[in-house]
């Protein structure tokens, strides 16, 4: 699944063709992905001018003139295509701009979402709601996460995962920031040290800017929206990288907790 640097890059990566143009076709070519498509997105963004891009945890925002905001979320192989003509079979809508270039979210598994919101009410968006703070902002801290996770006995790659502790982690990244922290996923939230949650938002932060510079990480079907493939892959430091040598030498062990893999070294992290 696309994670927070995948959907960065690919906000970025549209910004630089939506932002500023007026949407002079929008053509939804279903009714549903995940959820139903709102059946009145073609009414409400043609002929509106996109006036910017963000993202908030997993999801890209689209913002337009008339004050609605295309929420869009990849699922699990969801992917933007930039000049996506001919089209394809699994090219669920499509955005044409008055520059005529044609954008296409294509999604085989339809594990992707399309919401349509009132600008002034996207941080009410029903997954917004209840969301943390982001790992890149201000609001995250080594004193926030100290207090998030106070008497928590759940194990600390758990919390992390926890939309409602911090947006938009994912497996891989939380993987590799434990690694750098030297952090065994499996100690309880609450029994992390603070020098050990100061070395965590650290490596959180510096894993996720890693990423976003590498264009992401290749993870199936995914790649950039100018075609191009993330190489972040190839800096793991201990994700799908199970029985090779971490840095410390000692093999990278794998476990499953709650159908997930956990990849990590068990002499460095502690």
């Amino acid at each position: 699944m696309p994670e927070l640097p995948e959907v960065e890059t690919t906000v970025r990566g549209l910004a630089q063709l939506l932002d500023g143009q007026i949407l002079v076709r929008v053509e939804p070519r279903r009714a549903d992905l995940r959820r139903p498509i709102p059946v009145d997105l073609r009414q409400r963004m043609q002929g509106a001018r996109v006036t910017g891009l963000s993202r908030r945890a997993k999801y890209g925002i689209i913002e337009t003139d008339r004050g609605d905001s295309l929420i869009f979320h990849l699922g699990m192989s969801g992917k933007w295509r930039i000049d996506a003509e001919p089209l394809l079979t699994h090219d669920h809508l499509i955005l044409e701009t008055e520059a005529g270039r044609v954008l296409a979210l294509n999604d085989p598994r339809r594990f992707g979402s399309l919401d349509l919101v009132e600008t002034a009410r996207v941080a009410a968006f029903g997954p917004f709601a209840a969301m943390g703070p982001e790992p890149l902002g201000a609001d995250f801290s080594t004193a926030y996460l100290r207090n998030a996770l106070d008497g928590r006995l759940a194990p600390i790659k758990a919390m992390l995962l926890d939309q409602r502790i911090v947006a938009g982690l994912g497996n891989i990244y939380v993987c590799e920031a434990l690694n750098m922290a030297g952090i065994s996923p499996i100690r309880s939230g609450g029994q992390v040290s603070k020098p050990a949650l100061e070395r965590l938002v650290e490596a959180i932060r510096d894993v996720l800017t890693a990423a976003i510079k590498a264009g992401g990480s290749t993870l199936r079907d995914f790649a950039r929206p100018d075609g191009e493939l993330g190489y972040f892959s190839n800096q793991w430091r201990v994700y799908g990288r199970e029985g090779e040598a971490c840095s410390c030498g000692k093999p990278v062990l794998r476990r499953v907790d709650a159908g997930r893999s956990t990849f990590y070294c068990g002499k460095c992290q502690r």
